[in-house]
């Protein structure tokens, strides 16, 4: 299980350490382990670590020291380094070890000669707005760390411009400009300055691989909220755990893969705010059959899904429950659709009558639904107060909630809980949904008491009493018609077969499991468009439909 813990809460395992004199010990730590991954994608990316070029954008406060400290340590290494260094302060022993170690030093400011050098105590303009936030602290918390440029005559004054130039010859660049103290995003030169980066990065074919230190600049290391620009980064390496805006969009976009170093506090950080399911972890939740299993046992699932008007998704959720396990799917629709849903799949038994009726365990209600009568199967059915997928067009059902039911999941895209938000009196846009999703989703549970799970690249679950999950498991190719469909189904399958790591006594679930089962449906279903894809067999990926989806989620069993 991977976990992603607050700011506050990585401090607070800190504090021990800093208050025995360790916050020096524990920044040289992280700049090493910082430096390895620098080595690493050095070599993916140049085929070379000696001559290899690495320019780093570094901050006033202890996350630039980090930064510095890594520039130093790829010197020895024989690496050419280069810190710009947006603020008129920086950590004064990395940067001395940066020039010590033969490293350049070029000072960014608005309207700078090329050639100019810095002055030690003098101002300089343009450097008041300087891009970064107060309380920038990271290991060592005391303001000792930012001191004015030492060994200042090697420290040259460089345009934005000339600052982009210099980045984008180099073949990583590492982003260590604000860290998890920092609030609001970049201002003035630093936020210029990566305004042009991401601007090149569209035109340059070859631009540099970006390393984020700690969090990239400009994501909120609790939320994954984005303040201004951001340069997004191929890889973060973060410390002591990774942080909670890493794995929750829009950040979790800007963050790339994610790689923990460790620098000794871990067992000081308490439970982690937000949970990822694992290869290993979705293998050992996945349900599996008991030798003296049947039908009845394995779960039965049932269905009201399509009409007339789109008919393939009652196919597309029963396929994808299918394909998941469940022991037996019943489907509630009209004759039309039951015809082609018992062509298509014959496992399947169908009812065409407006009542419901026969053993159901679990529901999936509202995929491809129009028309009254789809709509009062679906009433019908979250009346019984079984565990239900409440998705597309039965997301109109849902009111405001009295009390918790966790066991009923909604499925909503951003755009669709834009709608649902403002049905239930809370007005926003699909784009502030995108731009908030941690807090509209959190809003949305609030209101309704049911667990929500918010479809995108970065799917995230909660549920009533709070626990998120957020996983990123597929591709982009999983954004076609139908997919929702079966993801819808794929849940399904697994309520109707008790969820994620069922209780063998029978008991009630424990708190975190209904918002655990919805994470794991979307791992699936992200593997699975891995798998139809071919992304999965170390293939760049192709075109896939979500048939191909469906068929690949039994795969998934054959992990991890």
């Amino acid at each position: 299980m991977i976990g992603a813990y607050s700011a506050d809460q990585v401090r607070a395992a800190e504090r021990p350490a800093l208050d025995a004199g360790m916050g020096a010990e524990l920044m040289r730590r992280a700049a090493f382990g910082l430096a390895m991954t620098i080595l690493r994608e050095a070599r993916t990316h140049c085929g070379r670590v000696s001559g290899a070029r690495v320019a780093a954008l570094v901050g006033k406060g202890n996350n630039g020291g980090d930064g510095l400290w890594a520039l130093a340590f790829l010197a020895h290494r024989g690496v050419a380094v280069t810190a710009v260094l947006v603020d008129s302060s920086a950590h004064g022993e990395g940067l001395a070890a940066l020039l010590s170690a033969g490293g350049r030093g070029l000072q960014l400011v608005s309207g700078a000669v090329s050639g100019d050098t810095a002055q030690d105590d003098e101002p300089r303009d343009g450097t008041a707005d300087d891009g970064t936030a107060q309380g920038d602290r990271v290991h060592d918390g005391t303001a000792e760390g930012d001191t004015a440029h030492d060994g200042a005559a090697r420290v040259a004054l460089i345009s934005p411009a000339e600052a982009r130039d210099e980045c984008v010859r180099a073949d990583v660049l590492i982003d260590a400009i604000l860290g998890t103290g920092a609030r609001g995003g970049l201002r003035g030169t630093a936020a210029e300055l990566v305004g042009l980066l991401e601007r090149e990065r569209t035109v340059a074919p070859d631009f540099p691989f970006v390393v984020a230190c700690d969090v990239p600049s400009g994501v909120d290391p609790d939320t994954g909220e984005v303040a201004g620009p951001v340069l997004r980064a191929g890889a973060t390496v973060t410390f002591a755990a990774a942080k909670a805006g890493l794995l929750l969009p829009p950040g979790a976009g800007a963050a790339g893969r994610v790689n923990v170093v460790r620098i000794g506090v871990e067992d000081r950080l308490g439970e982690p705010v937000v949970r990822r399911l694992g290869a290993e972890d979705v293998s050992r939740a996945l349900p599996r059959p008991a030798a003296e299993g049947h039908k009845y046992t394995r779960g039965v699932l049932g269905v009201v899904a399509g009409s007339e008007e789109y008919p393939g998704a009652a196919v597309l959720a029963c396929s994808g429950a299918l394909s998941a396990g469940a022991g037996m799917i019943r489907y509630f629709g009209p004759p039309s659709v039951a015809a082609v849903v018992t062509a298509a799949l014959p496992e399947v038994v169908c009812h065409s009558g407006p009542e419901l009726r026969g053993r159901v365990q679990a529901w999936v209600l509202g995929s491809g639904v129009s028309g009254e009568g789809q709509l009062d199967r679906c009433r019908q059915a979250l009346s019984l107060g079984q565990p239900a997928v409440v998705d597309a067009g039965a997301l109109d059902l849902v009111s405001e909630g009295d009390e918790d039911r966790p066991e009923v999941i909604l499925t909503p895209h951003a755009g669709e809980l834009a709608r649902l938000l403002s049905r239930l009196g809370v007005d926003r846009e699909r784009s502030a949904v995108e731009a908030t999703a941690l807090d509209s989703l959190r809003e949305a549970v609030r209101l309704t008491r049911a667990t929500i799970l918010l479809k995108g690249p970065h799917t995230v679950c909660c549920e009533p009493g709070g626990i998120l999950y957020s996983q990123a498991d597929g591709t982009p190719w999983l954004a076609t018609a139908g997919s929702g469909d079966v993801l819808a189904g794929i849940l399904g399958a697994l309520l109707a077969q008790g969820g994620a790591a069922p209780s063998s006594s029978g008991g009630e679930a424990g708190q975190g499991h209904w918002a655990a089962t919805a994470a794991l449906a979307a791992a699936v279903h992200g593997r699975a468009g891995r798998i139809a894809s071919g992304e999965a067999g170390g293939g760049r990926g192709h075109p896939i439909t979500a048939r191909d989806v469906a068929r690949a989620a039994r795969l998934v069993w054959d992990g991890p």
